[in-house]
Parts: structure tokens; sequence; C-alpha cells
């Protein structure tokens, strides 16, 4: 039996991978996931990869939800400091361009694959190998609710998401 015979495809990112692997039961059902980033977008809005009977999910119909974020730095970065930012972000599953300046850092991702949330904690993670209080330097001009809201409203439910 080969590699591929062997393997499975993670719900979140679509990439082939051994079904032992961050795998997780849902509903009577194993998912296996290439990272934590991938499993902890799964477990944040399962139906937005997996649908309901009879509905098919957002990421099912091949869908991608593009989103572009641009957060000024307070401090400008140094060539070092670009790289490292770069290379960690670039790492992430779902984001789709970068780009880095001094004092500026603009991001596109794909919602269905990474969140704000995880994006910021990389940022967290960078900023305290950075040290210097280099996390303090973000300044955010956008706001994380409104993509919760937009993410809750795309999952497939039995019923529609309705503000109560």
């Amino acid at each position: 039996m080969n590699q591929s015979e062997d393997q499975v495809k993670d719900p979140v990112c679509e990439m082939m991978v051994d079904p032992q692997d961050n795998v997780i039961d849902y509903q009577k059902m194993s998912f296996a996931f290439c990272s934590k980033q991938c499993q902890e977008r799964f477990l944040a809005n399962p139906h937005l990869y997996i649908g309901m009977p009879g509905i098919k999910a957002p990421k099912q119909e091949g869908r991608e939800v593009i989103k572009r974020r641009r957060m000024h730095l307070s401090h400008t970065l140094s060539p070092d400091e670009i790289m490292l930012v770069s290379q960690a972000l670039r790492a992430m599953m779902g984001i789709k361009d970068l780009a880095i300046t001094q004092d500026t850092i603009e991001i596109t991702y794909d919602l269905l694959q990474a969140t704000l949330k995880q994006i910021e904690d990389k940022l967290i993670e960078i900023g305290i190998q950075l040290g210097g209080g280099w996390t303090e330097r973000l300044h955010r001009a956008f706001l994380q609710e409104s993509e919760e809201l937009q993410v809750e409203s795309m999952e497939v439910t039995t019923t529609p998401h309705y503000p109560t």
C-alpha cells in the first residue's frame, strides 16, 4: 500500500495527512489535521467544513473567504525583525499574501483556514521572541468580533443564525 492510500484529507486545508495526526472525534466521525491551527479552526466552527446531511459546507463548495488586514506599528521594525515576522506568518495555513514594511504589516488570508485571533496569537508569540515590548507596537484598526459574526453566519446549520 502506498503512502497516499494510507492518508486522509484535512477538512480545513485539504492537505493529505496521516489518519493519526492531530485526530479528534466529532459526531461519531474521526478527523485528522495537519496542524493544531487547522484542528482549532475546525473545532471553532466544524460545520464550515463538513456541512449537514444534504447541505454542503462552504469549504465543501470550494469557497474561500478572503480577508485583508493592515496593522500599523508605532515603532519601526528592523530588517531582521521583518524577516522573522514574515517567516512565521507565511508558515501559517491560509496566508495568501503578506507585505511587511518597517511600520506596517498587511496580511491577506482565507478566513476558512486562519482567524484573526490565530494571526494575533502568532504575532504575540513572535513578539515574545523579539522582546523589547514589540507586541505593544501593534495598533489594531479592526474588530475581531465582526469577523467572528461573519464566520458564524456562514456555518451550515439546521436552522439559520438569527440575532437573539
